[in-house]
């Protein structure tokens, strides 16, 4: 099977325009209607290396602070008996602490304050922080056996959405664009979306959306949460459209006469951004005019729905938007690093996501997008058992935790109502199915129907992929 690559450009000597190497066209491909990317793949001598896709459309509900497993689906009931006592070495196995927590006398235990029932036909297990969540869990395929690299906040973020923890590497919405291209020419192939709860959360920087050494024309697409989607959308008093498109126009005209010349691929995404950002302007006002939504599904999604920024409106966008054919949209809710006052502060924050996430599976079920669009539910770690801070009966914080933590997916190519993967009785080791990264990443893009060994660029000399030298797909909670 053939790898899809584009060559390593160097844009600077301008050897590229005798090499016979059209990357302008290859880049320049996805202006094309999904009826003619045979044809583009024909011309550019890269088939694409696909098998028949489960899903056409990725929401990816990225928390980011990394949610308290043991708190919301990892009920450990034993842990009861055991509030307050030390963690036993046997259970940290040598692990070293981090310096938030490396200072503290003790270690001890801090069992959940939160009750479990089991939910649906599927029996699965949620905390009562999360009511909404617990009537579609037969949607849902929770992976409780989730583990990562990296135990602070950036790296660890990083790695979870482009399988490294150095930055510069592509995320997994561009390695999707560049894949597989777009179904809507008015609207971006990769968009995000950012949100927080009350008290904020980790900063968030533009290369966890970003194409790294891809062409940038594979980067995300950032909606604004104030004002205007996207800047610039507005024509300037004076400038009536039709004079806005003759203008597009001739920068386009200019800019093909350089890439014609140099054939830089930055140059066609340039092409490309002036004239989806043209076309955005009839686009994304009809998307963001919610008018049309009924009354069902505005109550569907709760009281925060308009407002714009808020996760609740965001979940809403991001139906709208993949019932437009965008490829990829990736939510960032940030609030979920809870090192005190865990209880207080996570109930806070459920309340204000559970009932707009759930709503999201519900609403695409509702509208048949379900099964053609992939939902991931995931932070980029986990919890540690044990409390960081002083412990009492009514309250803790804890510290990172790589070694285990929940995500949840659904929809496209996904079994329903299913659990997979296991801890023990501390959450804080794998004792059955273990997840990493790259088997998550790899399986999403198994879904959409991309080979994730296959899927590469070729950089500095080595081919690169999203999930490295690694990752498996998980067959078992394949449909």
């Amino acid at each position: 099977m053939q790898r899809l690559e584009h060559p390593t450009t160097v844009t600077r000597r301008g050897w590229l325009a005798q090499s016979g190497i059209n990357l302008g066209a290859a880049a320049l491909a996805s202006l094309l209607p999904p009826e003619s990317r045979a044809q583009h793949a024909s011309v550019a001598g890269r088939p694409l290396p696909r098998h028949m896709p489960r899903a056409k459309h990725v929401i990816y509900l990225c928390q980011s602070g990394g949610p308290s497993q043991m708190d919301l689906f990892d009920e450990k009931p034993l842990m009861a008996g055991l509030f307050g006592t030390e963690l036993p070495n046997s259970v940290r196995n040598g692990q070293r602490l981090t310096t938030q927590t490396s200072k503290q006398p003790k270690i001890p235990i801090a069992p959940s304050l939160f009750s479990f029932s089991r939910f649906g036909q599927s029996g699965a297990t949620v905390s009562e922080l999360l009511p909404y969540t617990s009537q579609v869990v037969d949607e849902i395929c929770f992976i409780k056996s989730m583990h990562t690299e990296a135990i602070n906040h950036d790296p660890a973020t990083t790695f979870l959405v482009t399988g490294s923890e150095r930055p510069g590497r592509p995320s997994l919405g561009a390695w999707l664009s560049y894949g597989l291209g777009s179904e809507n020419q008015n609207l971006p192939a990769f968009v995000v979306m950012t949100s927080h709860g009350s008290k904020g959360g980790q900063p968030l920087y533009a290369r966890l959306w970003g194409s790294g050494f891809l062409p940038t024309h594979y980067q995300g697409v950032r909606f604004r949460g104030v004002g205007e989607p996207v800047l610039y959308l507005t024509n300037p008093a004076g400038i009536s459209r039709q004079v806005r498109r003759e203008m597009v126009k001739t920068v386009t005209e200019l800019n093909r006469m350089k890439l014609a010349e140099i054939d830089d691929p930055e140059i066609a995404t340039r092409i490309t951004q002036y004239e989806l950002a043209f076309r955005m302007q009839t686009s994304v006002p009809d998307l963001i005019n919610i008018a049309d939504e009924s009354a069902h599904v505005l109550r569907l999604y709760g009281s925060e729905v308009q407002n714009q920024g808020s996760y609740t409106y965001n979940c809403l966008m991001a139906r709208r938007l993949v019932e437009r054919g965008v490829r990829f949209v990736q939510l960032y809710h940030r609030g979920w690093d809870h090192h005190q006052d865990l209880p207080r502060d996570l109930r806070l924050l459920a309340r204000s996501t559970d009932q707009a996430t759930a709503a999201l599976l519900q609403d695409l079920k509702d509208v048949g997008l379900l099964d053609d669009t992939l939902v991931v539910w995931a932070g980029e770690f986990g919890r540690t058992m044990y409390c960081q801070g002083e412990l009492s009966s009514e309250n803790y914080g804890r510290d990172h935790h790589p070694r285990c933590f929940t995500a949840w997916i659904a929809g496209g190519g996904i079994r329903r109502g299913m659990t997979y993967g296991e801890t023990d009785d501390f959450s804080y080791n794998i004792v059955r199915d273990p997840v990493h990264v790259h088997d998550l990443n790899a399986t999403i893009l198994h879904c959409m129907g991309l080979d994730h060994t296959q899927l590469t660029f070729k950089f500095q000399g080595r081919r690169f992929r999203l999930t490295d030298v690694a990752g498996e797909v998980i067959q078992q909670i394949l449909a």
